[in-house]
């Protein structure tokens, strides 16, 4: 079977149309954070841990390699002022800390099994251990 026919035909916009213009003002600004703040080093690997259930800062920081305490402390704090991560303390000895997402964090599901999918078709990975080149 032709690959081409299973496809789904596009009609190319002229980049300089006002329709075009006015499609990309539209959601420019938004997709643009939106990818920045998903896309920023570790912190889609952290988010995809965490929609897997993962709630610990040790689990966390052992389940992604690479990941330095410093550089998860971050991310998850950026991810808690972007409202997709709720830090919880819980008052026992000793204190117990979790991370869990929001109901706007668990909203990138999708997206992120999207891009898992996607990476797994197109990616090629010498060893399925190997890290991202940086």
């Amino acid at each position: 079977m032709d690959t081409m026919s299973t496809r789904t035909q596009t009609t190319a916009v002229d980049p300089a149309s006002e329709e075009c213009h006015a499609a990309m003002e539209a959601f420019c600004g938004r997709f643009h954070f939106a990818v920045e703040l998903v896309g920023k080093r570790w912190s889609g690997a952290i988010l995809r841990a965490m929609l897997a259930g993962i709630v610990r800062f040790s689990d966390l920081a052992a389940i992604v390699p690479g990941l330095s305490d410093r550089l998860l402390s971050e991310r998850l704090r950026e991810l808690e002022a972007a409202g997709l991560v709720v830090r919880e303390v819980y008052p026992e000895t000793p204190v117990r800390i979790e991370y869990h997402l929001t109901e706007k964090g668990r909203a990138l599901e999708p997206a992120i099994e999207a891009l898992a999918g996607w990476a797994e078709t197109w990616i090629p990975l010498d060893e399925p251990d190997a890290a991202p080149v940086s």
